[in-house]
């Protein structure tokens, strides 16, 4: 009878307290404190996974970019960075890559290149240089794939000269 009244007891206080109670005697993580380490965990595997994703996205955009860089120098393009032409004058340029399609010494060309392309429907910008050039960029991007995709369009323009080029704006 006391056999059965001790596991009636037992059975009781599980029914009651739960296995919480004896994990907890035994110095075992309660349910809540296993919840809370699961928690924890996720939320460092999910912050895990981002920049994994976010590293997967800089490979591919880099890969793309090199890719880029290979079509443009087999198909004969060049890239040039201001300080190349002793850096910016006045100018400021908001964006990281302009196709150039004409660098002049005289402003007056320059200007007059940069209405045709104006008139062709293009944004175009006056860039003016330190060694006193006055280049027409246009098709603004920060992407180096779009910059190369606008270099190929502009060259089948008839107001494009053959030597165009690339401007990175570092």
């Amino acid at each position: 009878m006391k056999k059965i009244f001790i596991l009636l007891c037992l059975a009781g206080v599980m029914a009651l307290t739960g296995c919480d109670a004896f994990r907890s005697l035994a110095g075992k993580p309660t349910s809540s404190e296993i919840q809370l380490k699961k928690s924890i965990i996720d939320s460092l595997n999910a912050a895990h996974q981002a920049r994994i994703d976010s590293l997967k996205r800089i490979e591919k955009a880099l890969s793309d970019s090199l890719a880029v860089l290979d079509s443009l120098k087999q198909s004969g393009g060049t890239i040039l960075n201001p300080s190349s032409m002793g850096g910016l004058f006045t100018t400021r340029l908001d964006y990281r890559y302009y196709v150039v399609i004409g660098a002049f010494t005289q402003r007056s060309y320059a200007e007059r290149l940069l209405t045709k392309a104006k008139e062709a429907g293009y944004i175009a910008t006056l860039i003016s240089f330190r060694n006193g050039y006055n280049a027409v960029g246009l098709s603004q991007t920060d992407h180096l794939e779009k910059a190369f995709a606008a270099l190929k369009q502009i060259k089948e323009e008839p107001f494009c000269p053959k030597d165009v080029w690339i401007l990175v704006n570092e």
